[in-house]
């Protein structure tokens, strides 16, 4: 997904603002470790804002972030200028 489509609209659950670090790294590609900051969480997933630039839709990523740690997968990006917004569903 492109910045032409707003993942707000998309939303099914609740949402809650949320922050801190967040430490990703693609199940692909061993050893690359990416930041990012936490938006927000629902029982399914979370957000993140970065500078990673956007992130393959489909990939798994091993997380760690304030409130859960485990696998999740890539579902949207949103292009903003100067940062990424990317949602993350959790696979456990």
């Amino acid at each position: 997904m492109s910045g032409a489509a707003d993942p707000v609209d998309r939303r099914r659950e609740p949402r809650r603002p949320a922050s801190g670090p967040v430490q990703l790294r693609l199940e692909d590609e061993a050893g690359r470790e990416m930041h990012a900051e936490l938006v927000d969480v629902s029982h399914p997933g979370f957000r993140t804002s970065h500078r990673n630039g956007v992130l393959p839709l489909g990939a798994m990523v091993v997380f760690r972030h304030p409130e859960a740690a485990g696998r999740a997968r890539v579902v949207w990006n949103w292009m903003h200028d100067g940062y990424v917004e990317s949602g993350f569903v959790i696979v456990r």
